[in-house]
């Protein structure tokens, strides 16, 4: 999976484990050395970063024997690196955002058909309920790959009768997620999930064009249910006391995602009204990378009411003692600190905008 949030080795589980530093050090060296031995004289540059940890992450489980490996994409799509497995055991998408516009294309139909490039023929594909036009472009995709796709219920129909299932991961967006895992686990997983394999299924909702079936439902396993519980995933929809602070940590960086957790935060934070003795103060630390539209990003945060707002670039203090895994070589610091000062004057503009639009809004100082 990727990226890491402290150490390079949370990429590489085992178990549920990051890796050993001994067996990362292992790894690394003779996949390197490999490579740098067999390298094209002609162009004599080895992998970058996000490529050579994928072959690595490979090498790795398969030296260590591994059962069964999952494998999350990169940007994703047909010319992802991660999209060299020719015959996986499954393959999921979830819903779709606008990003990684200069590669994967600018629309959703564009995203869409790029993302499907994941899908094999003979290969049971799952995705989550969304608009017409990204599942079209999917349902169209899938066809063209002689790929059979299916539609996902709703987690509610997992659930049936008194039970509810219990997420570990917070913010009602992820019951769609939940309801892909469960899907992937039954295909990719029969005789763990004790239902056997994915048989042809009945059309679910008609949709414009061809129909896309609708998934079996089924009853989770013990495993299955314990597994949703259990799950956590550290930068995501996190809740961070520490001391006088609260941390609200999410890594959000599409309009989609954005908007989803924002919902969380109201959920989360603003369940109340604010004191006015002004112990509590909400600020923004905001940092956000690549090619995209940080305006439109922003906006969606304008709701959420913010004192104060913090932008910052993805480097941290250089010391002898600092993790190497936190450092970035992609971009200079000018070019990271020039971000965060056009992420400020962004945010002014917001600001000033929506006080005129809204007398009640103070103007910002």
């Amino acid at each position: 999976s990727s990226p890491h949030l402290v150490q390079v080795r949370e990429r590489i589980r085992i178990n549920g484990q990051p890796i050993s530093k001994e067996l990362f050090s292992k790894y690394f060296w003779l996949v390197y050395n490999r490579l740098e031995e067999t390298k094209d004289p002609a162009c004599a540059s080895m992998p970058a970063y996000f490529r050579f940890l994928t072959i690595m992450a490979f090498h790795v489980f398969l030296q260590e024997k591994v059962d069964l490996a999952v494998v999350e994409v990169g940007i994703g799509g047909a010319y992802d690196c991660t999209n060299i497995i020719r015959a996986p055991v499954v393959c999921g998408v979830s819903s779709l955002g606008i990003d990684h516009t200069s590669i994967l294309g600018d629309t959703m139909e564009k995203i869409a058909w790029q993302k499907g490039g994941i899908f094999k023929p003979g290969v049971p594909a799952f995705t989550v309920a969304q608009p017409e036009r990204p599942l079209g472009g999917r349902r169209d995709r899938a066809q063209e790959r002689e790929c059979p796709l299916y539609l996902c219920p709703e987690l509610d129909a997992f659930e049936g009768g008194q039970r509810v299932l219990e997420l570990g991961l917070a913010g009602t967006h992820q019951r769609s997620n939940a309801a892909l895992a469960l899907q992937l686990v039954s295909a990719g997983c029969p005789s763990l999930s004790g239902l056997g394999e994915l048989k042809e299924v009945s059309s679910g909702a008609k949709l414009v064009g061809r129909p896309v079936p609708l998934a079996p439902t089924f009853q989770p396993t013990d495993a299955m249910i314990q597994g949703l519980r259990d799950t956590e995933w550290l930068g995501r929809t996190q809740v961070l006391p520490h001391g006088p602070v609260t941390w609200y940590l999410d890594g959000a960086h599409t309009t989609s995602s954005i908007q989803a957790c924002v919902r969380w935060f109201h959920q989360a934070a603003l369940k109340q009204d604010k004191p006015h003795d002004g112990s509590e103060v909400r600020v923004l630390l905001f940092n956000a990378t690549g090619d995209r539209d940080m305006a439109a990003l922003l906006k969606l945060l304008l709701p959420c009411h913010f004192d104060y707002a913090v932008f910052c670039p993805n480097f941290t203090e250089v010391s002898v003692a600092s993790n190497m895994d936190q450092q970035n070589f992609n971009v200079t610091v000018e070019n990271a600190l020039t971000r965060c000062l056009e992420n400020q004057r962004t945010w002014t503009r917001l600001l000033e905008e929506k006080a005129g639009q809204d007398p009640w809004l103070p103007a910002p100082l």
